[in-house]
């Protein structure tokens, strides 16, 4: 059993104006996003199962080509080695949740 405090926890940009905060469990990798409005993420994939929830703001995310626009209340399951990419219509909160967990992100 661990508790970890999420304000104690440094931010750390990960791509020009995407902030997270990191937390890693034996198996998944939870990441706290701040993103600024405007702030695009390049297209790329990972071996990684991802789950993104937009908590704050608009977010516009494609997937296999596919453009979705993510709001609070909606989930995206991107399946591992799936290109996507995405840009921040507004200023966002994100939690996105990995599996398995990502070393990269220690």
């Amino acid at each position: 059993m661990k508790i970890i405090d999420l304000e104690s926890l440094t931010n750390k940009e990960i791509v020009l104006g995407y902030k997270a905060k990191f937390v890693n469990s034996k198996n998944v990798t939870i990441a706290y996003w701040e993103v600024k409005a405007g702030s695009k993420l390049p297209s790329h994939s990972h071996i990684h199962e991802q789950v993104s929830q937009v908590t704050e703001g608009e977010f516009e995310l494609t997937v296999a080509d596919k453009v979705f626009v993510l709001k609070p209340g909606k989930i995206a399951i991107i399946p591992s080695n799936t290109m996507h990419s995405g840009v921040a219509i507004t200023n966002c909160k994100i939690t996105d949740t990995f599996y398995p967990l990502r070393n990269d992100y220690m």
